[in-house]
């Protein structure tokens, strides 16, 4: 991993070992950015206050071995990453300004797509996770992890039937408590209903109304304008002596007719007087009919004016025409068939709440069954850790229980009580520590020193290896509040670890420093920086200086080379 202008960090290369890595300083010399830098390659979040003043951005770059066909490295691929053999390249970059970029395999990709591989990938513990382990909710989530399966499967089913139940509760809640206001709307709707039912207007009907009382309304002017027009046209029975188009026309006709054997043109004009001819005597015989047809009876008129004026109501109220009415009329009525089958649909909705809360009954039953049983395992097992790490009295058990329901409706039957439920389930768990005999379990909140937590923590984690393992572990001081032989069992406990995963350890302790397989020095330079001569790997004497310095604080004191030395032979005896 090369990390440049992080921090104190300017410029440097941390070399992280297969097996077990420590990663030691003085305070402030830069280990926790190590951590921090492989928490950004690992999606976390960016803080521009990291980057290292003065610089224009914070730059971390990191190769991650991937095996073949690993959930990862699918992942990885679908991205669309290039893997160089098994090894991902994972970049951050983080500027002054707060922008953050970050590439995977030679790809841009989103940040969340590395948090997503981290937890495929590397398992991080620091004294934050500590007080994580806290809280119960996190217990819980430690609990179902370690029980896989038997409570994976019904905390799925669980889950589905449990978000069913609250849209179900949702929607019978919105429909009881909003009973009036929809019987209101009903009403509304039937009487406006009621109102278009009785005049029962056609589509379109008010523009031909609007048509109709226009011609009723001039009736006497439309008449004596088709009756001159007609006159014109083909002449008046009682004026003999009139001259009218349809004569004139005719006789224009046959003077052409007559002298059309002689020009074309001429014989072209002559059928063109032919047409006009008989389109007079069409318009002429439309007029005389359009004449006797029109209806000039007031009484029609008052019928019209009464119809457009029973619409005109209508379009008021319900659209800015009939078509509108008409729309709006349909609508409503489907509105109003949902509204009057809101009691069908309560007792469904009621009827399925039933059978979803009866379901959820079972299931968290099911869940509460799987946890006990799990839960004995795992606080067997974490126990046996502890004696591991000089903790040989300390007993960790699992404390599973269900609050009573404020009432029956609002909770589900498990072990015969009616108890409150979340998404989760019913039950609440709790770790608790009895961390010598005769002293009754307490939750590890309440019971436990800091160095007891952190070993409990480091406990749990090496269980989770066994069940659910990944390939890198890392402890950021996760050995903070303990000493002496303690500190020597959790020093030879992460080396057992590292036997079958890599593990990187950020301590203070020599005890735990001297299981390592590698031990890296992180040192600033007199100008307060990390440069890339900063980070180096530590073999022979200068792991002995080291170590004698985290003993003692001081290189050179014989009796802590001593004793660095007798550390160092001791852990390569276990090894």
């Amino acid at each position: 991993m090369r990390i440049r202008s992080l921090g104190v960090i300017d410029d440097a290369v941390v070399e992280l070992s297969p097996g077990f890595t420590a990663v030691t300083g003085e305070t402030g010399a830069g280990k926790t950015m190590v951590v921090t830098s492989l928490g950004l390659l690992l999606g976390g979040r960016a803080d521009p206050a990291l980057v290292r003043i003065g610089a224009a951005s914070a730059v971390v770059e990191g190769r991650i071995s991937v095996p073949p066909g690993a959930t990862a490295a699918v992942r990885a691929e679908e991205a669309g990453a290039e893997l160089d053999d098994g090894v991902l390249l994972v970049s951050r970059t983080i500027s002054a300004e707060g922008r953050s970029r970050a590439h995977l395999g030679g790809r841009s990709v989103p940040v969340g797509l590395l948090a997503e591989l981290a937890d495929e990938l590397v398992a991080v513990h620091g004294q934050t996770d500590q007080q994580g382990l806290l809280k119960p909710a996190r217990q819980r989530g430690a609990l179902d992890r370690y029980a896989g399966d038997a409570v994976a499967v019904p905390l799925a089913a669980y889950g589905e039937a449990y978000r069913r139940l609250r849209a179900v509760a949702a929607e019978l809640d919105e429909i009881t408590t909003r009973a009036r206001e929809r019987a209101q709307e009903a009403d509304l709707l039937r009487f406006g209903l009621g109102e278009i039912e009785a005049v029962a207007p056609l589509p379109g009907e008010d523009v031909d109304l609007a048509a109709e009382a226009e011609r009723l309304g001039h009736a006497e002017a439309l008449a004596s304008a088709a009756a001159l027009a007609h006159g014109a046209l083909a002449g008046n029975p009682e004026d003999p002596e009139a001259v009218d188009a349809t004569t004139l026309v005719a006789g224009a006709g046959r003077a052409l007719d007559a002298v059309r054997a002689h020009d074309p043109a001429l014989a072209s004009l002559a059928d063109r007087m032919g047409e006009i001819s008989i389109l007079l005597a069409d318009v002429a015989g439309e007029l005389a009919g359009y004449a006797d047809d029109l209806d000039a009876d007031p009484r029609r008129l008052a019928v019209v004016e009464e119809r457009r004026a029973a619409l005109t109501q209508l379009t008021r109220k319900y659209g800015a025409d009939v078509s509108a009415v008409l729309a709006w009329a349909q609508e409503s009525a489907a509105r109003l068939t949902e509204l009057e089958s809101d009691d069908d649909r309560i007792g469904e909705l009621t009827a399925e709440r039933d059978a979803l809360r009866a379901e959820l009954s079972l299931l968290a039953q099911a869940l509460t069954d799987a946890r006990t049983e799990a839960a004995a395992r795992f606080a067997d097992a974490v126990t046996a850790e502890l004696a591991s790490l000089a903790m040989p009295h300390a007993r960790v058990s699992f404390d599973i229980r269900q609050t009573e329901s404020v009432d029956e409706a609002s909770g589900v039957e498990v072990g015969g009580r009616s108890v409150a439920y979340g998404p989760s389930g019913a039950d609440e768990v709790e770790l608790l520590l009895a961390p010598h005999p005769g002293a009754p379990p307490r939750p590890i909140a309440k019971g436990a020193s800091g160095g007891e937590l952190s070993r409990v923590m480091l406990a749990v984690e090496v269980v989770f290896a066994g069940v659910d393992p990944v390939p890198t572990y890392l402890f950021d001081e996760v050995d903070a509040g303990v000493g002496g032989k303690a500190a020597v069992e959790i020093g030879r406990r992460l080396a057992k670890l590292a036997k079958s995963a890599q593990v990187v350890v950020v301590t203070h302790l020599p005890q735990v420093a001297a299981f390592a397989d590698r031990q890296l020095l992180v040192e600033k330079t007199d100008d307060g920086s990390v440069t890339r001569s900063g980070v180096t790997v530590l073999e022979g004497e200068d792991r002995v200086r080291e170590l004698s310095r985290m003993l003692a604080g001081q290189e050179d004191s014989e009796t802590a080379r001593a004793h660095a030395e007798e550390l160092l032979a001791t852990a390569r005896a276990d090894g």
